[in-house]
């Protein structure tokens, strides 16, 4: 046996594993111009989008709040209850607010719809009744008026008497032309009662008419609703009524006996509430009221001297003096009034402040200023010609 050993086989060399071939990478390129601008153009897009639903979403919300803001300030008789600075800085941590009582004074809105001019008393007194203490630390009110409706008038000075209990602050008005008979009527209970230069006020009286009796009438004139008629046989005009003097005031036949005391003695009684109201609240003797002042007008030094009025005051130095009796720096003072209904409260219905008539020149001319005071249907604490608000 052969002990020759086997030769081992010799390993196989070691080469390194072959690399992958390596690819070849393309730089990248640039985009071009009309591919950036198409990026830049979308993005721009989007982000305008966006910023337009945004602000869409917040005009939105704003618009909402605005139009709860203007309904809350319109009345539902479509009146503005806005605030607008009538004196003094805008801002002021003093603050009168001021209401006028202007032209006629009827009772409310529903005398002669909207064919109406001056101040409603029932709205004006819903007005004062609103104010709280923390509002103002006091009220003024503007006065150029002739007067009107007794229960209009009333309504205003009772409301007077409420805020004064109720808020402990002061009320003064300030007389700017005219205050009379409704005017004295309403506004007697103030804490004082300026008047400008050139006023004039007094009137306390009552009137009841006018009563008109035709007699031998042989043609009536026309009108736009229907035209005149003519005739020479006279013209005869009948009312079929039951109950005593139902047709009181009919023009073609006379008033009787029996009708005009009912009338006076009704007079008498308002008179007597008139005087007795002035007489309390301005602290006049009734006498006095009845035997020396009547129903004559006074300019300010014998409205001063009689009682009617404290003393003679311009605009500038009324304000100023308000402030004052109220407590505050008239320099910190700002007086707040109605406005004039925004272009929102507009589109919303409203049309004038509330308290306040249209202006008889918006309406045109042959408009009546109320059913109550043209048609002889109560009795008026007013002084002056009907025919000025009535024609």
């Amino acid at each position: 046996m052969d002990d020759t050993p086997t030769p081992t086989p010799a390993a196989p060399p070691n080469f390194p594993p072959p690399e992958p071939a390596a690819l070849a990478t393309e730089a990248p390129r640039a985009p071009g111009p009309f591919k950036r601008g198409f990026g830049m153009g979308a993005g721009l897009g989007l982000g305008l989008a966006v910023t337009f639903v945004a602000l869409a979403v917040v005009t939105g919300v704003f618009a909402l709040i605005s139009t709860a803001m203007a309904l809350g300030s319109i009345t539902s008789s479509g009146a503005s209850t806005s605030l607008s600075t009538l004196w003094g800085k805008t801002g002021a941590s003093g603050k009168l607010r001021a209401l006028s009582i202007s032209g006629p004074i009827m009772t409310d809105a529903s005398e002669g719809g909207l064919l109406v001019a001056g101040t409603f008393g029932y709205e004006l007194a819903e007005q004062i009744d609103a104010i709280t203490k923390d509002d103002a630390a006091g009220l003024v009110l503007l006065v150029n008026t002739p007067g009107g409706s007794i229960t209009g008038s009333k309504a205003i000075a009772d409301a007077i008497d409420r805020y004064q209990e109720r808020t402990g602050k002061k009320v003064l008005v300030h007389v700017e032309g005219m205050s009379a008979s409704g005017g004295v009527y309403s506004t007697a209970p103030a804490d004082a009662i300026y008047a400008d230069h050139g006023s004039i006020v007094g009137s306390i009286g009552v009137i009841f008419g006018p009563f008109q009796r035709f007699r031998d009438v042989v043609a009536t004139s026309g009108s736009f609703i229907e035209s005149g008629v003519t005739t020479t046989g006279g013209i005869t005009q009948e009312y079929i009524s039951a109950g005593t003097g139902k047709d009181f005031g009919n023009p073609f036949r006379d008033m009787t006996d029996a009708e005009r005391q009912m009338i006076t003695t009704m007079l008498d009684t308002e008179y007597d509430n008139f005087v007795g109201h002035v007489a309390e609240q301005r602290d006049i003797p009734q006498e006095t009221i009845v035997n020396e002042l009547g129903a004559q007008v006074f300019g300010n030094d014998d409205a001063e001297r009689v009682g009617l009025i404290d003393g003679t005051l311009n605009r500038e130095e009324f304000f100023r003096k308000a402030a004052v009796e109220a407590g505050l720096d008239p320099e910190e003072t700002v007086v707040q009034a109605l406005q004039p209904p925004t272009g929102l409260e507009a589109l919303l219905g409203a049309s004038r402040p509330a308290g306040s008539a249209l202006p008889i020149a918006e309406l045109g001319e042959g408009h009546r200023v109320s059913t109550s005071f043209c048609g002889g249907g109560a009795p008026l604490v007013y002084a002056g010609d009907l025919a000025g608000v009535c024609s």
